[in-house]
């Protein structure tokens, strides 16, 4: 059997429904995992299952807050009860607010401290707080494989998004502390780890990065400039990633965050 077979797992995705958690569940789903997507809205998850499960695939859909410790339980024990065993926690959930960000004609001075706080929140809280609540059962279970999601902007600041930026550093700094803190408490059998997609076209940056007809903005060129591969990501190319870190393929891995970027990362801009 191929150490990067995925067909024994029972993988559960916060911020399943969005673009690249989605895309996510769409690809180890295909690969033969059993994928529980967790979503704020009910109608965008049970389309995300619709999907997999036309295909003979198996998916469910939950609906929670990743910052509602009640609704996280409720969705562990209802996972448990369904699929009797949970292999991966991806916490894919996080995001933006435009008050957290700095427009081209404000300053710092224009940003919202209420709504930092918000993103901080939804980007670090939101990865904790389930990795908390999932940990009971990994504990249990004797094994634990957690996947954060960073981003370029953790490790190469970027202008304007201070907010996200700030708690998805916060969120590479995590990976590392729980993946020792974890293996050093409990064995080698308990994994932490993240990915750091490069640039993606979500719902948070496309108006960051492209103007209304589909040209690039400012800011979309100069990526594009600094991304050796001149093009934005593909969602399923995180797949490839995705896969090798819950597979066995990657069982002496721990504490790594994993850049998946055409290069951005590497790139001086000279």
């Amino acid at each position: 059997m191929s150490l990067f077979n995925i067909e024994d797992k029972v993988v559960v995705i916060t911020g399943g429904t969005g673009v690249l958690g989605s895309a996510m569940a769409y690809g180890l789903a295909e690969n033969g995992a059993k994928v529980a997507v967790i979503g704020r809205s009910l109608e965008a998850g049970e389309e995300v299952v619709e999907q997999i499960n036309k295909k003979d695939k198996e998916a469910l859909s939950f609906v929670a807050d990743v910052l509602d410790e009640e609704q996280i339980t409720a969705v562990r024990e209802q996972v448990l009860k369904s699929c009797g065993k949970i292999d991966v926690l991806i916490n894919a959930a996080g995001g933006n607010m435009p008050g957290a960000t700095v427009t081209p004609e404000g300053t710092l001075l224009d940003l919202s401290v209420d709504e930092i706080k918000k993103v901080v929140e939804l980007n670090y809280l939101g990865t904790v707080l389930p990795t908390q609540i999932f940990l009971k059962h990994f504990i249990e279970q004797g094994h634990a494989n957690v996947i954060n999601i960073s981003s370029m902007a953790a490790q190469r600041p970027l202008t304007r998004v201070m907010g996200y930026s700030s708690s998805k550093a916060a969120i590479d700094n995590y990976t590392k502390w729980m993946a020792v803190e974890l293996a050093k408490r409990h064995g080698e059998h308990f994994r932490v780890n993240a990915m750091a997609p490069g640039f993606f076209l979500t719902k948070q940056n496309k108006s960051l990065l492209t103007n209304e007809d589909g040209s690039l903005t400012d800011r979309g060129n100069t990526i594009i400039d600094h991304t050796p591969f001149g093009r934005f990501g593909n969602p399923d190319e995180l797949i490839g990633t995705l896969i090798w870190l819950c597979s066995d393929a990657s069982k002496f891995v721990s504490g790594t965050v994993i850049p998946v970027d055409g290069g951005f990362n590497a790139f001086s801009g000279v």
